[in-house]
């Protein structure tokens, strides 16, 4: 009885979900080597790596991007080894969102990009929204996303064996048995192998659609602790700095240049929206990955370190439950893992999108077996039977 109510559990949830699915598997693969195509395709990304010319300070790379884009409030500056540098151009209200690329060496504009227009972020704002405003597209994908964790829960009871003998039939395809059987078994053994990591790529989706799912995987891994959630920074100190003087943001690209030279990553300015506003430098490492970004906060005034206590902050800082925080999104694209790790999201990503078409041809298909199966019960009566035997 009880796996009959799983079952219809399972269905209903399907047919609830199944197409959201889909879509966010499908969205998800074409996403997985985001990266490695746009690296590969926009050749504006490179410049020759320069060790003994001096890059230009991002005030000055600042003022050459604003030519491209007049009006326009710049967000950040991004350094990366062998790469342009970025100037980035991002508002709520008017929205828009730009990129410009410079050799950060001479200041040239290598290309002026408006993401609105670009591929991987339509898909990115399909895949996180549904193009939807965000308040009503995020809670419609993630509640599709919890269905589905639970569908894969239902169907790992449906799938485990009753007896002994049936075990080595749950664990492998007959690929010589008709197709409708071969479609059963895809849907049931792949969906058993790939169980385990789509579940991981699900709950990391969670943990970004609901707040509650992040603090309650934080509660767990911290030992009963409450996270800390980020919070914007302020500079106290008043405007001591002489306009004559070099720009602060400067001062402190100039202060971390050491730090910078240790590693081949990337660092990012983030330019003061106002005066109240800190200045935020982001170290990251290694660029395949986001976890290990090193977050500082300074008084723009004082260029004094402000020291933060949310997650996002320096990772020497962070614990184990605010690292596991951190590796949320490379874990949900399968970066945590390197190219092997995108590799398998891809796979996992690609299986997940045909569980619902497989289960839906499963449906179809008792669906149509009961209904013969009923209609000849219908008009096999004893009158009809005679009738007809006359």
């Amino acid at each position: 009885m009880l796996r009959k109510v799983i079952g219809k559990l399972h269905l209903w949830l399907g047919f609830s979900s199944g197409l959201i699915v889909l879509f966010l598997a499908l969205t998800g693969c074409i996403l997985a080597f985001q990266r490695e195509i746009e690296n590969a395709t926009q050749t504006y990304r490179y410049v020759v790596y320069q060790p003994n010319a001096g890059m230009l300070p991002p005030s000055q790379l600042k003022q050459i991007a604003d030519t491209q884009l007049p009006g326009k409030k710049s967000h950040s500056v991004i350094y990366q080894k062998n790469k342009s540098a970025q100037v980035v151009y991002y508002n709520f209200a008017p929205e828009y969102y730009y990129l410009v690329y410079l050799n950060p060496y001479t200041g040239k504009v290598m290309q002026v990009k408006d993401m609105s227009q670009d591929f991987f972020r339509i898909v990115i704002m399909g895949h996180y929204y549904l193009w939807l405003p965000p308040t009503i597209g995020q809670p419609i994908l993630a509640s599709a996303t919890l269905i589905f964790v639970v569908m894969l829960i239902t169907g790992i009871i449906l799938w485990w064996p009753k007896n002994k003998a049936a075990r080595k039939q749950r664990f492998s395809i007959k690929w010589n048995a008709a197709w409708r059987r071969r479609n059963y078994d895809l849907h049931s053994v792949l969906g058993f192998y790939i169980t385990a990591i789509i579940l991981f790529i699900a709950l990391s989706g969670l943990v970004m659609g609901f707040k509650w799912v992040a603090n309650s995987i934080y509660w767990t891994a911290s030992g009963g602790k409450q996270m800390t959630e980020f919070y914007e920074s302020f500079s106290q100190g008043k405007a001591s700095l002489s306009a004559n003087k070099m720009p602060a943001i400067d001062q402190l690209w100039l202060k971390m240049q050491p730090d910078f030279q240790q590693f081949t990553g990337s660092m990012e300015v983030h330019i003061p929206e106002n005066r109240k506003s800190s200045i935020e430098i982001a170290f990251n490492p290694e660029t395949d990955t986001y976890w290990k970004t090193d977050y500082r906060y300074y008084d723009q005034h004082t260029l004094q370190e402000i020291e933060v206590k949310h997650v996002y902050g320096k990772i020497a800082n962070a614990t184990a439950a605010d690292k596991l925080m951190r590796m949320n999104y490379d874990i949900h694209v399968g970066a945590i893992a390197g190219l092997p790790g995108k590799i398998i999201a891809f796979i996992a990503s690609l299986f997940a999108g045909s569980l619902p078409i497989t289960g839906f041809i499963i449906w179809w298909g008792r669906h149509k077996k009961d209904r013969k199966e009923k209609k000849r019960k219908l008009f096999a009566t004893p009158e009809l039977i005679n009738a007809y035997r006359k």
